[in-house]
């Protein structure tokens, strides 16, 4: 079957625009998927509004990273498998590479009194950062009544009841199915929504563009998607599973981050505390203060927040030696290098099997209501996710002991400059990291 390209989008064009958004897309999921809008939609007019909604409803109902996949759906329907690909490596390589230097000087010098009072400020400055996420996700995602709703019930529905976030998609959907069905005023886009392409003008992918010939369904491209990503999964962790045998660390870490970018639904921050659960109180990896280290360092970094995955895989090789006494360094490299393996591939067949089926749901209500659904329910799941990390960041010795005064008020000061004077992260950061060395020198 010919694929034909769509001409108006130079490859090359698109190559230098994923690279150069693999170095500069900081603020977690919500500034990177903002920035892609503002790019693809806005400035380059690449894709219509209403098309890259879509793609976005589809990247934040799968398992994994929403603003890495949907880098790889644009670069897809773009350019073809070649063209997701290589937006999808190019949106996570940067990353990668400064995270394992910086996770190296982190384990190497972290102990220091200079680097204790850094992170103590950039932990209380995260808190403010992850509320921060909530409430911008949530104004794109909650658009009337219903979803509001959705939010408020799953946000009790894990941090009251502790319910697994699978669950939780799966009642927000057949909520979206009923509403469908019953409800339909509660699903039309609204306004804004409505007249975007109108303000900004017709884009080359526009609402009515008729789909490339390789973005239509096909069961033998979908075989041969799912048949591939299966032997890139099956090879290495049958080498690992023969070669080091299954209770090995390095085994371990390949099934569960698996299991992670699998079983885990909502993006880097509903994933935040899955990945905690087993890498602090299951096997042991990181203690929970470097856990919330790690979220520090992805924050401050390039590319998605759940490559604080690869902290995890160096930290814990690192420190459990797995590569020799005189290897720790290397230890490090190949646990990072595994857990990004295992955590982003099956973004990636998501992405290139499923892409041909949401291509032809653009105008189904019942499709896109469940997936509105699962989108607000999101938006209560990070809010709750930003009460636990409160909990360990403002009383770190437990409810027990007294609040811990600096760190509440840099984290308030954090929140006032995001919410109140709209600074970005990178410089909240920094005179975050500062403060909270002096507050430690000083007091």
């Amino acid at each position: 079957m010919s694929e034909q390209t769509t001409p108006s989008i130079s490859f090359s064009a698109a190559f230098v625009f994923w690279l150069k958004l693999g170095f500069i897309s900081f603020g977690g999921p919500a500034g990177q998927i903002a920035l892609m809008h503002q790019e693809l939609v806005v400035n380059k007019r690449w894709i219509s509004e209403r098309r890259f909604l879509h793609a976005l409803n589809y990247c934040m109902v799968l398992p994994g990273p929403e603003a890495q996949q949907l880098a790889t759906y644009m670069g897809w329907l773009m350019h073809k498998t070649i063209g997701g690909i290589t937006a999808g490596v190019l949106f996570v390589l940067p990353s990668l590479f400064i995270l394992i230097g910086l996770s190296w000087l982190y384990i190497a010098y972290g102990q220091l009194p200079l680097v204790a009072g850094l992170f103590y400020g950039i932990k209380a400055a995260v808190l403010a950062i992850v509320l921060h996420a909530a409430v911008r996700i949530g104004k794109r995602s909650l658009q009337n009544k219903l979803h509001w709703g959705v939010a408020v019930l799953a946000f009790f529905a894990m941090l009251v009841a502790q319910i697994s976030f699978p669950l939780i998609v799966v009642v927000a959907a057949l909520i979206g199915v009923a509403a469908a069905r019953w409800w339909p005023q509660f699903i039309t886009p609204n306004a804004a929504h409505k007249t975007g392409n109108a303000q900004l003008g017709a884009a080359i992918i526009d609402d009515h563009t008729p789909t490339p010939a390789h973005a239509l369904f096909s069961w033998w491209r979908l075989s041969q998607v799912v048949l591939f990503g299966a032997v890139m999964w099956c090879v290495p962790m049958l080498a690992l599973w023969q070669r080091l045998g299954w209770q090995h660390n390095y085994t371990q870490m390949a099934w569960f981050f698996t299991k992670a970018a699998l079983l885990t639904f909502g993006g880097a921050y509903a994933v935040l505390p899955y990945v905690y659960q087993g890498a602090v109180s299951e096997f042991r990896w990181l203690t929970p203060s470097q856990m919330i280290d790690g979220l520090a360092l992805g924050e401050s970094t390039p590319g998605p927040l759940i490559m604080i995955v690869a902290f995890v895989g160096f930290i814990g090789a690192y420190v459990l030696r797995l590569c020799g006494p005189d290897q720790q360094f290397l230890a490090g490299v190949l646990g990072a290098c595994l857990v990004t393996w295992f955590t982003f591939l099956p973004s990636f067949i998501f992405i290139l099997a499923g892409g041909p089926f949401i291509e032809s749901t653009h105008k189904q209500i019942s499709f896109t209501a469940p997936l509105a659904m699962i989108s607000a329910a999101v938006v209560g799941v990070i809010a709750s996710l930003a009460l636990f990390f409160a909990y360990h960041v403002l009383w770190p010795a437990g409810f027990a002991a007294r609040i811990d005064i600096g760190a509440a008020v840099l984290a308030c000061a954090a929140a006032w400059a995001l919410f109140r004077r709209a600074w970005s992260v990178i410089p909240l950061l920094i005179i975050s990291a500062l403060l909270g060395m002096a507050m430690r020198f000083l007091f």
